[in-house]
Parts: structure tokens; C-alpha cells; sequence
């Protein structure tokens, strides 16, 4: 399914993967997740598109066909794949680990220019060809219709919250509650954090205790912040608009961080002031994903503490009805591709 527009429907269209290498892996797509970096991206919300343009980052499915050099994986091994597909392999950031912070610009699941000079195309489709050392082992405990989105909202939730040493006796706060906030509480939970919901949507606030927080804090022009000083060690910021940061800064304790991995428009930057910042050490960060190794320990991880994301499984043609419903905010709380199916049916 690829877009040819910014603002057009997404169309059926056939295309060839790359010739399989002799690292590489073939891997049959069951599922795909929906992230909002998708819908960014075809909008041009985050620099120029090459159209056609197919997105997808959550990937999951079978291996089909292994290069001849591989060895990780087998034919029918569960795999997944998320928002790198290969990096420069020798800068001191992948030496790290932390592909994601390749010096010299990792190879994007989609909109990148490939090895073989093509653009990456994403999974939003039925195959695609990886090599080895980008891809996933998915436990046997977890529906590979729910590890997509592990491949992306959760990884991107999960590498700051160990980075942050998030843990026993530590109150943090997840503010957003979508695709990535919703793991973020339940990854937090798990690793022993009290954890409060900041949200604008009141009908959150049941899910947002079922999944695991103490409190929730519903965001609108009458919330008195005042009632709310300085109670949080950690802040992970999981929203993908513009918005007003400030109120949020007197809620961290002294030299406490607010992370944000929530990106929106390119063209619509945050503001926050400096002077909120000074008063108690704080600082505003981001993050950005996780490097390979960092995602095979969150999903095995995931495994062991039995977290998984709530999903609603949909066709093919129902990505942009999906679209619609992630911009207005009723996703509840990650749409992922059945590849299996075309029919035309309704979201719930």
C-alpha cells in the first residue's frame, strides 16, 4: 500500500525487493503496526518525500528464505523488524550499540536510500528483504500480531525509561496516553515505578489505571497545576503535537527530567521557558528509539513480564480510515495490518 501524494489515498501496488544477500533474510509479513511517524512522514511533515512512498515500521512475520552467510535465524523463525534496517557499522555509536545514533546516518526502514542506492520501502507490504543483524527474534509467548508494534512504540518507550534508571522507588509521570504511552505505562509498572497518566482525554482515565498507573491527571484550561509541585522523578513525553510544555516543568523534582519522544511537525517547534527550567535543575531531553540489541532485551522483556499493546487488527484497505482515527485521536491504541486479508471492513 503506497502513497503517491501527500494528501491522495494509499493504493495497492506492486513493486520488487531487493535481491536477496548473502546476510540477508526473507521475511514473509503476517503484520504491520500503524504509527503516527507514518502518517508524519507522508504528509511531508518531516522534510520531502520521494513518492511512491510506502511506510511501516512495526514489522512482524516468518522468515522465508536466509542468504548464505546468515546463521541467526531459520527458515520459519518469528521475527520482527522496526525503524533501522542497516547503519554504517563501524562509527563509535554502533560500536555502542546505539545503531539508532549512527554518526553517519542509519538506514531508515523506509524513506532512506538503500545500499543498492533504491529508497527503503516499509511494511505496509508482503515481504521484504533485511539483513540478519537488523532483525528481531520475536518470543514464542508473543502474537506476532502484537510484536509489531513492540518494534517501534515500544522500543521507543523503553530505551528511555532504562536510561533514566525508571525503577523501585521512583515516581514518573507518562504524559499522552496513545500507541506509545499506553506500553510506557505498562513497561514502567513492570519495572517497579509508581506511575501517573497526564491526559486530555477523560476517557482514558479507566484504561490508564488498567494498565497500571496510581493516578491520572487530566489535562484541560481548568486543571490546577499548583495541586501537582514537584512530585515526579522522571517525565516521559510521549505527545506528537505542539503544545504548551511550561505547566508541566514544576511537576519534576530537582535535577529531574522531562524526555520527550512524542515528534510532530517539523514546522510547529515547542516553546518552554528558560527561567522554568533554573528554578529547580531540570532539563528537557529526547530520545530515539533503541539500538538492536536494546530491542531484543525490551521484547524479551516484554515476554517475561507478559506486556503486550491492546491492538485492533486491521485489512489492508482499512489503512486510511486507521489514519483518520489516529489524527483524531481515537485509536485505542495501535492499529496494525493484517496482510492475511483484504476485505473492506468498518474500525471499531
Amino acid at each position: 500500500m503506497a502513497a503517491y501524494s501527500a494528501a491522495g489515498p494509499l493504493k495497492r501496488t506492486a513493486f520488487q525487493r531487493r535481491a536477496l544477500g548473502p546476510k540477508d533474510v526473507a521475511i514473509k509479513l503476517h503484520y504491520c503496526g500503524v504509527c503516527h511517524s507514518d502518517i508524519h512522514t507522508i504528509h511531508g511533515d518531516w522534510g520531502p518525500v520521494q513518492y511512491p512512498q510506502i511506510v511501516g515500521h512495526e514489522l512482524a512475520g516468518e522468515v522465508v528464505a536466509v542468504g548464505a552467510s546468515a546463521g541467526r535465524f531459520r527458515l520459519g523463525s518469528r521475527v520482527g523488524v522496526g525503524c533501522m534496517v542497516n547503519s554504517c557499522r563501524h562509527c563509535a555509536e554502533c560500536d555502542a550499540g546505539f545503531e539508532q545514533f549512527c554518526e553517519n546516518g542509519n538506514t531508515q526502514t523506509y524513506g532512506s536510500r538503500d545500499r543498492d542506492g533504491s529508497i527503503t520501502q516499509g511494511g505496509y507490504s508482503t515481504f521484504v528483504v533485511v539483513d540478519e543483524d537488523f532483525v528481531i527474534a520475536v518470543p514464542a509467548s508473543i502474537d506476532l500480531a502484537e510484536a509489531g508494534p513492540m518494534m517501534c512504540a515500544g522500543i521507543t518507550v523503553y530505551s528511555p525509561l532504562r536510561r533514566w534508571n525508571v525503577g523501585p522507588g521512583k515516581r514518573i509521570a507518562v504524559s499522552g496516553l496513545g500507541g506509545l504511552g499506553h506500553m510506557a505505562v505498562k513497561i514502567a509498572r513492570a519495572m517497579g515505578a509508581e506511575v501517573t497518566v497526564i491526559t486530555t482525554s477523560p476517557d482514558k482515565v479507566q484504561d490508564a489505571r488498567r494498565f497500571g498507573a496510581t493516578d491520572v491527571i487530566v489535562n484541560s484550561a481548568s486543571t490546577d497545576w499548583a495541586k501537582h509541585k514537584r512530585p515526579f522523578d522522571f517525565i516521559l513525553d510521549t505527545i506528537p503535537y505542539r503544545y504548551d510544555i511550561d505547566p508541566f516543568i514544576p511537576l519534576l523534582k530537582r535535577d529531574a527530567t522531562l524526555c520527550r519522544v512524542g515528534v510532530g511537525k517539523l514546522s510547529e517547534p515547542n516553546a518552554f521557558s528558560q527561567m522554568g527550567l533554573v528554578g529547580a535543575r531540570n532539563a528537557i531531553a529526547g530520545s530515539n528509539t533503541g539500538g538492536i540489541r536494546e530491542t531484543q532485551e525490551m521484547i524479551d522483556f516484554c515476554a517475561l513480564h507478559k506486556i503486550k499493546p491492546v491492538i485492533t487488527r486491521i485489512p489492508m484497505s482499512g489503512i486510511d480510515e486507521a489514519w483518520s482515527k489516529i489524527v483524531a485521536k481515537k485509536a485505542r491504541y495501535r492499529y496494525v495490518v493484517d496482510m492475511s486479508t483484504s476485505r473492506n471492513t468498518a474500525l471499531t
